[in-house]
């Protein structure tokens, strides 16, 4: 198992990451619309594209922020189901994650 430290630099990088990425989406949904009909409604379609990515953005912040949490309080790497570790090949793509890869393909 990896250290604490290794899984706190991976989660705060991908937190910043996420961050940046939500700012500039926010800046792109306030540019001023075009003054063309058809290229607005271009531009509304992409504007709903932005929306679900700041949503599912905004999700893993949420995810990643309990993370932390989880860090801080010395429960990190626990499963919440059946409170076995974490194995570091789950947590290597999804270091947020709160159930071992057997709870959750169970579920």
């Amino acid at each position: 198992m990896k250290d604490d430290d290794y899984w706190r630099e991976k989660l705060e990088t991908r937190l910043r990451e996420l961050e940046e990425r939500l700012d500039e989406i926010e800046d792109e949904l306030d540019e001023t619309p075009s003054p063309d009909l058809e290229e607005r409604a271009v531009e509304r379609e992409g504007d709903e594209v932005l929306e679900g990515l700041g949503l599912s953005g905004l999700q893993e912040i949420r995810a990643i922020k309990a993370a932390l949490e989880r860090l801080d309080k010395g429960e990190y790497g626990w499963c919440a189901e059946c409170g076995e570790r974490i194995e570091d090949r789950r947590l290597e793509p999804v270091p947020y994650a709160v159930k071992c890869a057997a709870c959750a393909r169970a579920r």
